[in-house]
C-alpha cells in the first residue's frame, strides 16, 4: 500500500511540474495574460534562449552595505506638493539621456549600469542642461574590484562609492566610440530573432584599462568625475519620489521574476512564476494608470525589451523589494 502511494505520488507531481508552463512559451505568456488586467505580455525572447543566459542579465547582489549609508529626508511640506505623475523629460528636457536606454549585452552589469546611467542623468540635471558627461558603464565595470564579480554581479551602494572615491571616465555604447572608455560587450538578441548576436551565458568581464581609446583627447586620470556625496533614500514611496523630483533619477535594485520576462505594456505586478535573481535599474519617474500606480522604470535590456526598453512597476507596496534598496548621488563639477 505505501508503494502503491509513493508511485501515485511521483505519477501526479510529474503531471503537476509538466502542466507549469515553460517561462518563455505562448502558454506561459497566455497564463500571464489570464490571471491579471494591469499589464499585458508578450514575447520578447526566444523560446530557444537558455535559462541560465537570461539569469546571467540579473547582476544586482546583496547589498549589504546600503544601511551604513546618510539616508535622505524630506519634510512634510515637500511631499505634500509633489504631482500625481512625473516625467523627468518634462522636467528637464535639455538632458537627452533621460531617453536612452542602453545593452548589458550578455553581462550581470545591471548593478553597473543603472549607477551611470542615473550619475549620467544627474550630471546634466545639477547643471540645469548645460553640462553632459556620460558616464562609462566599461570603467565601472571592469575597473570596480570592490563592487563584485564584474559580469557576474555587483553591489549598486559600491559603485557610488567607487564615484565618489575614485571617480569614473565617460564612455559610450558598444562600437560607439564615444568618450574615454566605449562599453566593450557587444549587444546580443536578448529578444526576438534579429541582426544582433545570440545571447551567452559566460561572457568573461573586461580587463580594466586606466587609458582612453586611441583618439579621445583627455587622458584616463583628467576624465574621470567624481560625486560630492552618496546617500540612500529610505522611508518609502513618498521619499522616493520627492528624491526623483529634486534630483533626478535613482538607482534601485529589485528581484526579478518569471513573468517580468514577458513584460510589454500597463503597471507590472508580479504575478507567475519563480525569482530568477537581483536586478538593478534607473528608477526616473512615477504616474498613475488606469487607476494603478506606478514607478517609471529605464531598463538596459536594450530597446526590444519592453516599452522600447522602459517598464512601468506597482508603486507603494515595495513590490518586488522595489522600494528598499534606493541609492543615489549629488556630482561634482570640480
Amino acid at each position: 500500500m505505501i508503494l502503491i502511494r509513493a508511485i501515485c505520488l511521483v505519477l501526479l507531481c510529474g503531471i503537476a511540474v509538466s502542466e507549469i508552463p515553460h517561462l518563455l512559451t505562448d502558454k506561459f505568456i497566455n497564463l500571464i495574460n489570464s490571471k491579471q488586467n494591469t499589464w499585458i505580455a508578450g514575447r520578447n525572447f526566444p523560446i530557444t534562449r537558455t535559462l541560465k543566459s537570461i539569469k546571467i542579465l540579473m547582476g544586482a547582489l546583496e547589498d549589504k552595505y546600503l544601511q551604513k549609508l546618510y539616508a535622505v529626508q524630506y519634510d512634510d511640506d515637500t511631499i505634500n506638493n509633489l504631482p500625481e505623475n512625473f516625467d523627468p523629460r518634462d522636467k528637464w528636457p535639455n538632458c537627452p539621456t533621460l531617453n536612452e536606454i542602453r545593452d548589458q549585452g550578455s553581462c550581470g552589469s545591471c548593478w553597473a549600469f543603472g549607477a551611470v546611467e542615473a550619475m549620467t542623468d544627474r550630471y546634466c540635471i545639477y547643471s540645469n542642461g548645460t553640462k553632459h558627461f556620460h558616464f562609462s558603464a566599461e570603467d565601472l565595470l571592469s575597473c570596480c574590484p570592490v563592487c563584485g564579480l564584474g559580469c557576474n554581479g555587483g553591489i549598486p551602494t559600491l559603485a557610488w562609492e567607487y564615484y565618489k572615491h575614485f571617480g569614473i571616465v565617460s564612455g559610450g555604447n558598444y562600437n560607439s566610440s564615444q568618450g574615454c572608455l566605449p562599453y566593450e560587450i557587444p549587444p546580443c538578441e536578448h529578444h526576438v530573432p534579429g541582426k544582433r548576436g545570440p545571447c551567452i551565458s559566460d561572457t568573461v568581464t573586461p580587463k580594466c584599462h586606466r587609458t582612453c581609446r586611441e583618439g579621445y583627447n583627455n587622458s584616463y586620470k583628467s576624465d574621470k568625475k567624481y560625486a560630492k556625496h552618496v546617500y540612500s533614500i529610505r522611508g518609502g514611496e513618498e521619499q522616493i519620489k520627492a528624491e526623483i523630483f529634486k534630483n533626478g533619477p535613482v538607482e534601485g535594485a529589485f528581484t526579478v521574476y518569471a513573468d517580468l520576462l514577458a513584460y510589454k505594456s500597463g503597471v507590472y505586478k508580479h504575478t507567475e512564476g519563480n525569482a530568477l535573481g537581483g536586478h538593478a535599474v534607473k528608477i526616473m519617474g512615477w504616474g498613475v494608470e488606469n487607476g494603478n500606480k506606478y514607478w517609471l522604470i529605464a531598463n538596459s535590456w536594450n530597446t526590444d525589451w519592453g516599452d522600447n526598453g522602459f517598464f512601468k512597476m506597482l508603486r507603494g507596496e515595495d513590490h518586488c523589494g522595489i522600494e528598499s534598496s534606493i541609492v543615489a548621488g549629488e556630482p561634482s563639477y570640480d
